[in-house]
């Protein structure tokens, strides 16, 4: 089989957290590959080491064979977007399209052909707008970033959350979009995301992190992930709800030792 995209014993730690341990997996080419975790499991350092936005504490990434640390060669076949510090936001979105597709050596002809397609998803809030990135709401710079992630048609696609900030509507074509990018361009699709239901529609693999760590690698046919991700979820929400009231009963008992302490010091001063 061939991988697209290779970690080995990757890890990454800040101080004393452990923010991805030791972690090995092989995407193969062509595949549409979801990472879903709670908050602080490691999905954005995991998809800032494979960017080389963060430099790994051990192990390595490798992009079609390529070391991300040693080359930028992958960047001619990769996309990405994680947050709308990928922007700039001093450009309108006609600009900043037309320089990305400079980058990639795509004349305006060529990038006007390839926006022909996200015309429904940008649902005329984009384009044409006279103003710049900035001065859009989060969901259109959301757009911006997730069209031009995929203007230069890459073989290895990273969305960090692409999902949020989007209405309904634009979560639907969205979902629909890279299932088509995916299918007609042989295209590995790489993304994370807080909802459940969004990556089970989407992607036939399912990553589960924990702790900076894959526990579970799930096949999802005909959204058969869902049920064992929500129940993973659930038990989880309970065992935070117990640790949550637990440390409240801990502080209610600390302030009322406090105020009885005080108490009895008034007192014997009286």
């Amino acid at each position: 089989m061939e991988y697209v995209l290779t970690t080995e014993n990757l890890g990454k730690q800040y101080r004393h957290f452990k923010a991805l341990g030791d972690l090995t997996m092989h995407v193969p080419k062509g595949a549409i590959y979801g990472f879903v975790g709670r908050n602080g499991a490691g999905k954005t350092t995991l998809f800032r080491l494979i960017l080389d936005l963060l430099q790994a504490d051990r192990g390595y990434v490798t992009i079609n064979d390529i070391d991300v640390s040693k080359s930028e060669d992958w960047k001619n076949f990769t996309g990405a977007f994680i947050d709308d510090g990928f922007l700039i936001d001093y450009l309108t979105p006609e600009e900043y399209f037309y320089f990305i597709g400079k980058m990639y050596g795509l004349k305006k002809e060529e990038v006007d052909e390839r926006l022909l397609p996200f015309e429904r998803f940008m649902n005329g809030e984009v384009m044409g707008q006279k103003k710049f990135i900035r001065n859009y709401s989060a969901g259109n710079k959301q757009k911006i970033g997730i069209i031009s992630a995929m203007l230069h048609h890459p073989q290895l696609l990273i969305l960090d959350e692409p999902f949020n900030f989007l209405d309904p509507s634009s979560q639907s074509v969205i979902k629909h979009l890279l299932k088509r990018y995916n299918e007609e361009h042989g295209a590995t699709v790489i993304i994370s995301s807080h909802n459940l239901n969004h990556t089970v529609d989407v992607c036939p693999r399912i990553a589960l992190l924990e702790n900076g760590v894959i526990i579970r690698d799930i096949r999802n046919e005909n959204n058969s992930a869902e049920q064992e991700l929500e129940a993973y979820f659930n038990v989880g929400v309970e065992e935070e709800a117990v640790v949550e009231e637990t440390v409240v009963e801990a502080a209610v008992e600390e302030i009322t030792e406090k105020e009885d302490k005080t108490v009895e010091e008034k007192n014997s001063e009286a």
